[in-house]
């Protein structure tokens, strides 16, 4: 009975998946999803709906540990929008942008520094992104701590009144920090809405982290084995880049091309 109650299970499944596009994602996570659906990952998830002719339907869970088991692993949805194209616990498409870790300033004639032993980021107040419960720094802070840049860094948790990204984009233009590096489409998006002009550079890691990955290529997200919906994923890419190219510049996404 309980081989019968699960194959019963998965065809209700694929024929609710047929009748509508069910998306997986956080109703408050901008710039990449909103319950009011102002993120460019509901942008993008609109216009997969609208190409492939279905409704749209969300399943909201904030972004944190358990998510894909408690969203697509319960059933309640197919696609994961956005994530990293050897994300393992999805079946994955091709990547549609591929985005680093970005240097954060404002705006100026200064020349952004070649690499992470440059001198100034020894003198500079610099802000990083901390992740997880043991708040462990982002490639950019390994980068620093290795060229010893340590006394001046200041590093900012996820928890806050805002996003991390936010809260170092505007401690830059209040003055508290001279630069910070953060995840490009945050990056991105934040440094458009600051309070003065703020400017991107992308800094190569050294060589001593050369397999500690700074860019990281982003795929959408199906149910491990659904390879009709990956398919169809794959060609809707194809077809429609440009116009998820468009959607992407419209946030302010950085992009690298090529994996450096």
């Amino acid at each position: 009975m309980k081989r019968l109650a699960v194959a019963w299970f998965a065809c209700a499944a694929a024929a609710a998946s047929a009748q509508s596009l069910r998306v997986c994602a956080d109703p408050d996570n901008l710039p990449y999803s909103r319950a009011d659906g102002s993120g460019f990952e509901n942008r993008i998830a609109r216009l997969v709906a609208e190409d492939f002719g279905l409704p749209l339907e969300y399943a909201w869970l904030p972004d944190r540990r358990g998510f894909v088991r408690k969203t697509m692993g319960a059933g309640l949805c197919d696609l994961i929008v956005g994530v990293p194209v050897e994300f393992e616990r999805t079946s994955n498409t091709r990547p549609y942008y591929r985005s680093s870790y970005m240097l954060v300033e404002v705006a100026g004639d200064r020349a952004p520094p070649r690499g992470f032993d440059d001198p100034r980021l020894r003198q500079w107040r610099i802000g990083v992104q901390l992740v997880g419960d043991d708040l462990a720094a982002t490639p950019p802070g390994h980068a620093l701590a290795r060229s010893g840049v340590v006394d001046n860094v200041v590093g900012y948790p996820i928890p806050g009144d805002e996003p991390v990204a936010a809260r170092i984009v505007h401690a830059i233009a209040r003055g508290e920090l001279d630069a910070a590096f953060v995840w490009g489409p945050q990056a991105g998006y934040y440094a458009r809405r600051a309070g003065l002009p703020l400017q991107l550079h992308y800094v190569p890691p050294p060589p001593s982290l050369k397999k500690q990955p700074f860019s990281f290529a982003i795929a959408m997200g199906v149910r491990r084995g659904d390879e009709t919906l990956r398919a169809r994923l794959d060609d809707f890419i194809a077809r429609r880049q440009s116009d998820l190219d468009r959607i992407l510049a419209d946030y302010g996404v950085p992009r690298v091309e090529d994996k450096p």
